[in-house]
């Protein structure tokens, strides 16, 4: 905020917007540009309506588990760019930077006492949020606008680090020592699986042999009836001839050739008798 008393000439800039004051009292809004005003009877009062980035100092809070951490932060606000507004900045609060800063520090405080540390190390853009929309709630009424708040540190106790780091190294570790046994286990069970499905291809090869193999043996004794048996009955038949012819026995000529098995059934009508 600047305060005009003696120029009679002034240049509101773009970023800023302002009121007169005649005697003391409101009179009118003032916008970007160049102004007038008389001086000792007009007072100006020029805001600046940009955003405003505000540091939240390092401030110890406790929280849900009663366990003390160092927490700081931004602000970014700005006075709301229109008539009521500006005229809240100046009529409504001493000085909004202040006063938004008060109300940042109290309500992070509240916002840590409702989380636990483990909580509250977790929920950072959580706490983040609920600061910005409450902040911009409670500052409505001086005419600023909160537009975004920021946790740059949540910082536990040294041996509350201590902890975490060993019980996070502890964690580590365990799902090191889990991920071996799995890979472990699974590497016995591709063997297992190797074994089973190497000895289901020999036992299904052996099959296959011995299905082989009967099949052979049965095309053999197929071939055996079909083209031996024959054979072995015109053999007996030569055999018996022989014999006959031997014995000077007597054979019977019939019209399908020399029939040795006749020799001792009935003689067809039709057949020849000779002497040997």
């Amino acid at each position: 905020m600047r305060t005009i008393i003696m120029s009679p000439l002034f240049i509101v800039k773009q970023y800023e917007y302002g009121i007169y004051e005649f005697f003391g009292k409101y009179q009118f809004f003032v916008g970007p540009g160049l102004k007038f005003m008389l001086p000792f009877i007009h007072t100006v009062r020029i805001r600046d309506i940009r955003e405003h980035t505000m540091d939240i100092p390092s401030q110890s809070v406790i929280t849900k588990d009663n366990v003390e951490v160092m927490v700081d932060g931004i602000i970014w606000a700005k006075p709301r760019g229109n008539e009521d507004d500006v005229k809240k900045t100046f009529y409504n609060i001493d000085s909004w930077k202040h006063g938004v800063m008060e109300l940042a520090m109290t309500n992070l405080r509240q916002e840590f006492g409702n989380l636990t540390l483990d909580e509250s190390l977790v929920s950072r853009e959580s706490i983040s949020n609920n600061l910005q929309m409450n902040l911009d709630k409670l500052t409505n009424d001086w005419g600023i606008h909160v537009s975004k708040v920021e946790l740059k540190s949540i910082d536990p106790p040294a041996d509350i680090k201590n902890a975490m780091h060993k019980q996070k190294t502890a964690e580590q570790e365990r799902r090191s020592m889990k991920l071996l046994a799995t890979g472990k286990f699974e590497a016995a069970q591709q063997e297992k699986l190797a074994t089973i499905q190497k000895a289901e291809g020999e036992q299904e090869s052996k099959i296959r042999i011995a299905q082989g193999e009967a099949e052979a043996i049965k095309l053999v004794n197929e071939s055996a009836n079909t083209y031996f048996k024959g054979n072995a009955v015109k053999l007996k038949q030569l055999q018996t001839t022989e014999t006959s012819l031997k014995d000077n026995a007597k054979i019977i000529v019939t019209d399908k050739g020399i029939s040795p098995q006749l020799i001792i059934g009935d003689i067809p009508t039709h057949s020849k008798i000779s002497n040997t």
